[in-house]
């Protein structure tokens, strides 16, 4: 497990004050704290494949996916793998295209996620969002579980 965010006592803290139901739930899992993967690229091929689709549908698809990366899910594999191949582990064709392009863009440093760190939340929302199949509860998810970023609250999730 990663150390938590520098944030986490704090945030903590001032939810349990400002929400009872989030009060409940910081005191049942005390010993939990936000971890982060630190590895974009992954975070956003996850992202694309588990869109609008069940967490069970996602699993599959993503174990899939993994397989078919040979457990090496970079820009470089997936630019080899062709489109036919990401739609056989489930992918659909705008998903798969996603998935593609953004391989393409992290290889030919059209993004590069190292500007993140430098950019307000907004401006990386933004920048995020530049990306096929990324929109804005993608990039907020990213910010808040790839970056650990504070005082993101994606309002369009519905389980919030």
């Amino acid at each position: 497990m990663t150390k938590a965010p520098k944030y986490w006592n704090k945030a903590k803290s001032y939810l349990s004050k400002k929400d009872k139901v989030m009060k409940i739930l910081i005191k049942r899992f005390r010993d939990k704290t936000l971890t982060t993967r630190k590895d974009v690229f992954f975070s956003l091929c996850k992202s694309i494949i588990g869109q609008q689709i069940s967490v069970a549908a996602a699993n599959s698809v993503f174990a899939k996916f993994n397989k078919a990366c040979k457990g090496k899910i970079n820009p470089k594999m997936i630019k080899n793998l062709s489109t036919q191949k990401l739609k056989k582990c489930g992918l659909s064709r705008q998903k798969a295209r996603g998935i593609k392009e953004l391989s393409i863009k992290f290889l030919n440093k059209s993004f590069n996620p190292n500007l993140i760190k430098n950019m307000n939340d907004e401006e990386a929302i933004i920048y995020l969002s530049s990306l096929r199949q990324i929109g804005r509860w993608s990039a907020e998810m990213i910010l808040i579980f790839t970056f650990n970023r504070e005082n993101i609250w994606p309002v369009q999730d519905i389980g919030l």
